[in-house]
């Protein structure tokens, strides 16, 4: 429907809401329109998700549950009841939110997209099979099943272990100067190591001296002797002791290094445990199937001369090459071809793909395209086309660079939720109203562009699409636009404008409109003269194949590139592991994995070195978007440590003193100050049986957190639950005067999270606000220069406004003597950078190289970089 009659079509083509008070959300009414394009946009916190996922989403998934079966409702992960009077013709809803990937080691690209069936059952009905082999079934090539999982990694594809060298890495020290750094530290360690002297093992002798037997067993045993233990106790005095029988301090159980690694990892709850035992463990492909993960017997089948493990490790550009020719019923056999030998380096195998050879890892002769009867030729062809067909999907989406075998929690957010809308794509849905979370997140403006075809596409096909998002050229191509504000938190809520975009040009008290109106252009500071630098020399990581980069010092720097370039890999990974590894910093490990040990290349392993400029840097940040806790219990104000000044406060008042209570007492995690009956939590779970649990607030504590007493105690009018119950512009105003926690709110205000509860739980919080919270943190501290910070994607969730804000911080950052690295998308932030690294030209193994470096007007300016025309527009 053309855009002009959307503003005349009739009432029974709208979704019509009433009544909405979903979070910060003033009991709004709004009508949106069906079978378009719908952008809802606002500053960040002004109600935009309330509206799209707390209350549209959440209200169509309710009554679509409300039609299976009991049963199956307790299946589905149902997102509650929206606090809304009543929503009228709302279809059926799809919901794709920005989320890291799954966990599981198992989730791969393939998997979520479905290519992995077919991919097997290619295998399993027309497979090359070796003589008198029987036909495997399309479980059997699944290294997630028994029947197909190899026998000695269990489908992992790799293997660890904990080697001496990993767990004494200073053989010079002794054991009571703790050469062995894979034990536990603090008290638990001291006890081992006492432990080991009443066993009789020498403590004090350089590890190095010990001998071989006595390593062994420390490190590798399985025994757990529980003997008496006499702490302080030197080896004489404890063999003195225990000739006399001395009563012991306690007994303590022994248990081997190795051991105690492995029995961390596999059970510990604590994040920073795993991840610290983690740095112990080393990880290499598995000996047996060479890290494709299958049984002998699956592997020895081949589809155009490529066993299914080593397809699956091809980016799925080269896998659509291969299986061209089977989709367009070309089956022809060339002459035996010899392989060179045994190789699971994917860049060997891409070699042998593209000249026409076998990529058959078993170094005998194998046919590329084998002879097949008719029989197969048919069911290849046929499911070869289908693959191709969705495979093309998935290019269109730029995400060709990816392989099948990619682990999900490897992948970025916009990653994940394209290769989710590339599904919902090729299901051929209509009538369904799609609700996204910004997905342009993570997007390069080049790549922007296959996804603006991909909502089309949705779009023509009869759906509806709701977008929460901030990118303004997807604001241009709504049919429709409702934007929420004016400003965050409890100043927003309302619904400013819903119609065409041009109509948001008179509406003064909007945002978004002199942004998405005003001229483009940006600030154009004068860029800082550079006399320094950071040098990188010979990076080899993922797609980096010997970079050389270098970074200006104390300037503001920005990495560029198409998403899958290599610009996280190049900044992210080599440059933060580099300069850490220079400041003495210990090897960091990528997030530890719920259910599996640390894939090879967890544990940081850059080959590279770092050149000049390396000493100018005294101190390195990296401000990440991991969450900043993963319970409710951590929250902005126990992160930021301001709510350690506000409990001492609290602790100084005239009741307190008199009944004696502490800062502890006004700790929710404490039982001295909580509520008991839901033990600081704020609520209780109420279990409905075949409906969503409902999480009420606490009958004792009302939500509050805290014990009758504790909330008996004020703070110029109020208790300590109301403090946390503030915004933190509201307690800005309220601790003016305490600059302890004066200092912290301000940042805060200034970095755009002035709408955020100081006791807003840290799971509550998207990535980006996150990442803002980290920055606002270290901005606290004194700025005394020589300190790098590396940001990746510090504008995502953000509106321009608040961009803006963000801007200002970063750049007095530079002013104040230190140098900023961020990796970045969105071209206003580009255009106000000193320097310049587009990294590319394309993603994947198309990438991974310095195409520019420069100033931003020479970086505009680059006839052979796909970000030069995006950024000349600003520079105009």
């Amino acid at each position: 429907m053309p855009r002009r009659e959307r503003q005349n079509t009739s009432a029974a083509a709208f979704v019509r809401v009433r009544g909405a008070r979903e979070h910060n959300l003033q009991d709004i009414d709004v009508d949106i329109p069906r079978d378009a394009l719908v952008v809802f946009s606002g500053i960040s916190g002004s109600g935009k998700s309330s509206l799209a996922f707390g209350t549209l989403y959440a209200e169509a998934q309710r009554r679509y549950l409300e039609s299976l079966s009991p049963y199956a409702r307790r299946l589905v992960n149902q997102v509650g009841v929206p606090d809304v009077d009543s929503i009228e013709g709302l279809p059926p809803a799809v919901a794709l939110q920005q989320q890291r990937g799954t966990p599981n080691v198992r989730s791969t690209v393939g998997s979520v997209t479905t290519l992995s069936s077919l991919v097997r059952m290619l295998y399993s009905r027309a497979g090359t099979y070796p003589s008198k082999q029987p036909m495997l079934y399309a479980e059997d090539f699944s290294p997630n099943t028994p029947q197909g999982a190899c026998p000695n990694c269990h489908g992992l594809g790799y293997i660890y272990d904990v080697t001496e060298a990993s767990m004494v890495p200073d053989p010079s020290l002794s054991i009571r100067e703790r050469a062995i750094a894979s034990w536990p530290p603090a008290w638990h360690g001291q006890n081992l190591r006492d432990i080991l002297v009443t066993l009789g093992y020498d403590v004090d002798t350089p590890w190095s001296r010990l001998p071989k037997k006595d390593r062994d067993w420390i490190l590798f045993t399985e025994e757990t002797p529980t003997v008496p233990v006499y702490p302080g106790f030197t080896p004489a005095e404890t063999r003195t002791a225990l000739r006399r029988k001395t009563e012991p301090a306690y007994m303590g159980t022994y248990t081997g290094a190795r051991r105690y690694v492995l029995h961390t990892f596999a059970t510990t709850q604590s994040a920073l445990m795993k991840k610290r035992v983690s740095r112990f463990m080393s990880g290499a492909p598995c000996p047996v199937c060479k890290g494709r993960r299958l049984k002998r017997e699956a592997l020895s089948v081949t589809f155009a001369g490529l066993d299914i493990g080593t397809l699956s490790q091809l980016p799925i550009n080269r896998a659509a090459e291969v299986l061209k020719p089977a989709a367009d019923g070309h089956f022809d056999t060339p002459a035996k071809t010899r392989t060179r030998g045994r190789s699971d380096h994917r860049k060997d195998v891409a070699a042998r793909v593209e000249a026409g050879g076998s990529a058959h890892a078993g170094g005998s002769d194998v046919r590329r395209t084998p002879d097949l009867s008719e029989e197969k030729r048919i069911a290849a062809q046929r499911i070869a086309h289908d693959l191709l067909d969705r495979i093309g999907t998935l290019q269109a989406l730029g995400l060709g660079y990816l392989t099948l075998d990619r682990p999900t929690p490897t992948l970025s957010p916009g990653e994940l939720q394209r290769l989710r809308l590339a599904t919902q794509i090729r299901s051929n849905l209509f009538g369904v109203v799609y609700v996204l979370d910004e997905p342009s997140a993570g997007l390069h403006p080049a790549d922007s562009e296959a996804l603006y075809d991909a909502l089309d596409q949705l779009k023509v096909a009869g759906n509806t699409l709701f977008v929460v998002e901030h990118d303004l050229d997807l604001m241009r191509r709504a049919d429709w636009l409702v934007d929420v504000g004016p400003d965050a938190g409890q100043n927003g809520g309302r619904v400013l404008y819903s119609g065409v975009p041009s109509g948001l040009r008179d509406v003064e008290a909007s945002h978004t409109r002199r942004y998405l109106f005003g001229k483009r252009d940006t600030r154009r500071r004068e860029a800082r003269p550079v006399s320094q630098w950071l040098e990188l020399r010979g990076i080899h990581r993922n797609n980096l194949h010997g970079v050389d980069a270098r970074f200006p010092l104390r300037a503001f720097t920005t990495v560029t590139g198409v998403s899958g370039s290599g610009k996280s890999s190049l900044v992210s990974q080599a440059l933060v592991e580099l300069v850490g590894e220079h400041l003495g910093h210990e090897p960091s490990t990528e997030d530890a994995e719920a259910d599996g040990p640390p894939r090879p290349g967890s544990i940081a392993r850059t080959a590279g070195r770092i050149g000049a400029g390396a000493d100018a840097i005294r101190r390195m940040v990296n401000v990440d978007q991991k969450p900043i806790g993963r319970t409710p219990r951590s929250n902005l104000a126990t992160y930021t440590g301001l709510f350690d000044h506000v409990r001492k406060l609290f602790a100084a008042t005239k009741t307190a003193k008199a009944r004696r209570y502490g800062a502890g007492r006004f700790s929710f995690n404490v039982p001295q100050g909580r509520c008991e009956t839901c033990e600081g939590e704020g609520f209780v779970s109420v279990e409905l049986l075949f409906m969503p649990s409902v999480y009420a607030p606490c009958p004792t504590c009302h939500g509050q957190r805290y014990n009758a007493k504790t909330l008996e105690i004020a703070w110029r009018g109020r208790n300590i639950a109301q403090v946390l119950g503030m915004t933190v512009d509201d307690a800005r105003a309220f601790f003016a005067d305490e600059t302890a926690v004066a200092r912290p709110l301000e940042l805060l205000h200034d970095i755009g999270l002035g709408y955020l509860r100081l006791g807003q739980p840290a799971t509550e919080l998207s990535g980006g606000e996150a990442q803002r919270i980290k920055l606002a943190t270290e901005l606290q501290r004194s700025q005394r220069g020589d300190t790098l910070y590396v940001l990746d994607e510090p504008t995502t969730g953000l509106h321009p406004a608040d961009v803006d804000k963000l801007m200002t911080q970063l750049h007095g950052l530079v002013d104040a003597g230190n140098t900023v690295i961020v990796i970045e998308h969105e071209m206003r932030v580009v255009a106000d950078s000193d320097w310049v690294v587009d990294v590319g030209p394309g993603a994947g193994e198309e990438g991974g190289r310095i195409v520019v470096a420069g100033r931003p007007d020479d970086v505009g300016r680059a006839t052979h970089s796909r970000t030069a025309p995006y950024l000349a527009l600003w520079l105009r």
